[in-house]
């Protein structure tokens, strides 16, 4: 009997709208951290507030910006809901050293009621707040503008409303004024709002309305 060949994971974007984890991870896998995650460290480079700075990183998938942050020497609390994320994030030996040491804590959770630690430098979020069902987003999102102190850095992306993933009713997308409200009391360090139709073969049902964030939280009114 002949073996069947191997089943081919479907694009990511198309894993990613079914949330099939799995599929979408293997997709992904070797990929580098997401450009808002470096262009915030960047940002940072030589003004880190602590030898050894707290950085959330929310929806972490298997750790590929985990691993930017750990190698920078950033201790990282890292987020997903995902067994099979978090399985391949403690398969990599770099994470499972810093979760070992105490410079990596791992959450296994959802979005809904999550609770998040206070004075993190930095609250990256790449590609997966729009994961979050709309009822809970605004509790989400207070909680990760409390976590973040004046000076410290928000990196990640927003889905808009234009999005063709706008009608999922257990996806948050938001208009670009209701974006610019969250980031009220912040600076915008890069804001790229990006409006197209899929440019890659296999991709053109799919139309991308996301926003591309850096922002870093305006001291409080009165301090030096």
């Amino acid at each position: 009997m002949s073996s069947q060949p191997p089943r081919t994971p479907p694009p990511p974007h198309e894993a990613a709208q079914r949330r099939d984890w799995p599929a979408y991870f293997d997709r992904m896998q070797g990929k580098p951290p997401r450009d808002t995650l470096l262009g915030a460290l960047d940002a940072f480079a030589g003004s880190a507030p602590s030898e050894a700075p707290l950085a959330i990183d929310l929806g972490c998938g298997d750790g590929r910006d985990t691993t930017e942050l750990l190698a920078r020497g950033w201790r990282v609390w890292a987020q997903d809901s995902s067994d099979d994320a978090l399985g391949r994030l403690r398969a990599r030996e770099d994470c499972a050293a810093a979760e070992s040491d105490g410079r990596l804590e791992i959450a296994h959770a959802a979005f809904e009621n999550l609770r998040l630690p206070t004075g993190a430098s930095l609250v990256n979020a790449s590609f997966s707040l729009p994961f979050c069902p709309p009822a809970h987003f605004p509790a989400l999102w207070s909680g990760i503008d409390t976590a973040i102190p004046p000076g410290g850095r928000f990196s990640g992306q927003l889905f808009g409303d234009r999005d063709g993933w706008a009608t999922l009713e257990d996806r948050t997308h938001l208009a670009r004024p209701q974006v610019m409200t969250l980031f009220d009391q912040y600076v915008l360090e890069r804001f790229i709002e990006e409006d197209r139709p899929s440019a890659h073969a296999g991709e053109a049902h799919k139309h991308w309305h996301v926003f591309h964030i850096i922002a870093r939280k305006r001291p409080l009114q009165g301090s030096a």
